[in-house]
C-alpha cells in the first residue's frame, strides 16, 4: 500500500482576502495616506467571505439533494466559509474597540 505526499495546508493569504495588502510595506519616507488602501483591503474581505459562502451554501444543498459526489468538498467549503467568518468578526471587533477608544481620548 503505497502512501500519497500530503498536500501542504494553505497559509492565510491563500484564501484571497489578503491579496489586495501583499508586499506592502512602510517606506521610511512613506506619508500618511486617506486610508483606502485599508478601506478596500476590508471591502475584499467582505466579498471574498460572500464567495465563500455562496459556494459553502451551493455545496451543502447538493449534498442535501444528493447530487454531491465528495463530501469532503462541502466540509472544507464550510469550515473555509467559517474561518474567514471568525476572522472578518475579530478584525471588526477590534475596529469597533480601537474607535471607542480613540473617542474615549480626551483633547
Amino acid at each position: 500500500m503505497t502512501i500519497g505526499s500530503i498536500n501542504p495546508i494553505q497559509s492565510v493569504t491563500g484564501t484571497g482576502y489578503l491579496t489586495g495588502v501583499q508586499g506592502m510595506q512602510a517606506s521610511p519616507g512613506a506619508q500618511g495616506t486617506d486610508g483606502s488602501a485599508f478601506g478596500s483591503a476590508l471591502v475584499g474581505a467582505v466579498d471574498n467571505l460572500q464567495q465563500l459562502q455562496a459556494s459553502s451554501n451551493t455545496l451543502a444543498v447538493q449534498a442535501v439533494t444528493g447530487n454531491l459526489t465528495d463530501i469532503h468538498s462541502a466540509t472544507l467549503a464550510s469550515t473555509r466559509a467559517q474561518v474567514t467568518l471568525e476572522l472578518v468578526a475579530a478584525v471588526r471587533n477590534k475596529g469597533v474597540d480601537a474607535f471607542n477608544e480613540i473617542m474615549r481620548m480626551q483633547a
